[in-house]
């Protein structure tokens, strides 16, 4: 219920900027508005799938074995680390407060409505995608593998959506996100290296943490950073005004030669 009203505000105080001209993106109410409704609905949907899933018996644990586990995943089989997994929360929420912060700048805080529309469908697209995929795909966690810990821990529901990395889904569309916003509206800025850097360190720290904490295989960690980051730069850049072009055809004379030019010019 909060996030259907932030939804409801964000989207309130960015429809005056949606029609303004000094932004990079283009965003119309009436498109944005529904894909970002049907992404909070589908998060809900997700959640209360993953919220129902069964637990493992103590027979379905004790048949498990780490021969089972794909080569490029085995090597974590057996992970758990409660130091490493609270470490992974503090990068993870930082993330989210990346985009928000960028609007302290000039330029982004001019459009911080249409922004925070944009950021809020980036990340409503990047938890369906994610728990939709947790509440359907049976995957236990390393931890599960792992005969020192208590069988309650082992055969819980939650130690059954190791497949993928949400975590790390969410941080890198966050933080990439930022990065893509920023170089969008700060095209000539020398901080852009820095900021993509920044970007793709930040969700890999997460996914290492995550991997020591017994929460999630290499494979989940690097497909959960590859589709946040792919939302976190295709939502914007999806939004973005169409650079405006010209196509010429003019005739060419040179020593030997004759014939036509075919150009193409960005304006």
């Amino acid at each position: 219920m909060n996030l259907i009203k932030t939804l409801i505000i964000i989207l309130s105080c960015s429809v005056s900027v949606f029609a303004q001209d000094d932004s990079p993106y283009r965003t119309k109410f009436k498109v944005d508005a529904p894909i970002i409704a049907v992404g909070v609905g589908l998060n809900y949907l997700g959640f209360t799938m993953v919220r129902d899933k069964e637990h493992l018996t103590e027979a379905e644990v004790n048949s498990l074995s780490t021969n089972d586990v794909n080569g490029i995943d085995r090597f974590a089989a057996g992970n758990y680390s409660e130091r490493a997994d609270k470490l992974s929360y503090y990068p993870f929420y930082a993330s989210f407060v990346a985009p928000i912060a960028m609007l302290l700048n000039k330029n982004e805080g001019r459009k911080a409505g249409q922004i925070m529309a944009l950021y809020l469908e980036t990340m409503s697209i990047t938890g369906a995608m994610f728990t939709l995929t947790a509440g359907n795909v049976e995957r236990s966690r390393p931890l599960v593998y792992n005969t020192s810990l208590p069988m309650e821990q082992r055969i819980d529901n939650d130690a059954q959506r190791s497949f993928y990395a949400g975590h790390v889904a969410a941080t890198a569309s966050a933080t990439f996100f930022a990065a893509k916003v920023f170089s969008d509206f700060n095209p000539d800025s020398r901080a852009k290296p820095y900021v993509w850097a920044a970007a793709a360190i930040v969700p890999a720290v997460v996914g290492y943490y995550r991997l020591e904490g017994g929460k999630h295989f290499l494979t989940d960690n690097l497909l959960g950073y590859a589709l946040g980051a792919s939302v976190g730069v295709l939502v914007p850049h999806l939004h973005k005004k169409a650079t405006n072009s010209s196509l010429s055809i003019s005739p060419v004379m040179a020593p030997g030669y004759k014939g036509t030019q075919l150009s193409y010019t960005f304006k």
